[in-house]
C-alpha cells in the first residue's frame, strides 16, 4: 500500500478519496471502502489481463449523465494481483485522479 492522499472526482464531484491506495501500472487503484458506491453501478463489460486476471467494470451515474465503463475492478484477480482484489480503478480521459 502506498501512503499518501489519493482523490477521483469527475465534475467536481469526490467519487473516490482514500489515504492509502496501490499503484499498477500507473493507475491508482482505490480500496472499495473509499468509493462512493451511490455513484456507481457494475456492467455487463469484461477484460483480461494475463497477469491481473478477468476486470470487471463500473459505469459512474452523475444525474443524467453515465459515464460508461469508466472505471473497473478485480473480483478474483491471479496470486501476482492480489493485493488489488476489489479496489478500484479509473479512465484518466474520463476521471480526473489526484495524488499527493
Amino acid at each position: 500500500m502506498v501512503k499518501g492522499k489519493a482523490t477521483a472526482t469527475v465534475s467536481g464531484r469526490i467519487i473516490a478519496e482514500t489515504d492509502e491506495y496501490e499503484i499498477v501500472e500507473g493507475n491508482v487503484y482505490f480500496p472499495p471502502s473509499s468509493v462512493n458506491m451511490s455513484y456507481m453501478s457494475k456492467t455487463d463489460h469484461s477484460t483480461h489481463c494475463p497477469w491481473k486476471g478477468d476486470a470487471s467494470y463500473y459505469s459512474i451515474n452523475l444525474d443524467k449523465t453515465e459515464l460508461k465503463n469508466a472505471a473497473w475492478y478485480y473480483p478474483e484477480p491471479k496470486e501476482k494481483a492480489a493485493s488489488i482484489k476489489d479496489h478500484v480503478a479509473f479512465y484518466k480521459n474520463i476521471v480526473t485522479v489526484t495524488k499527493e
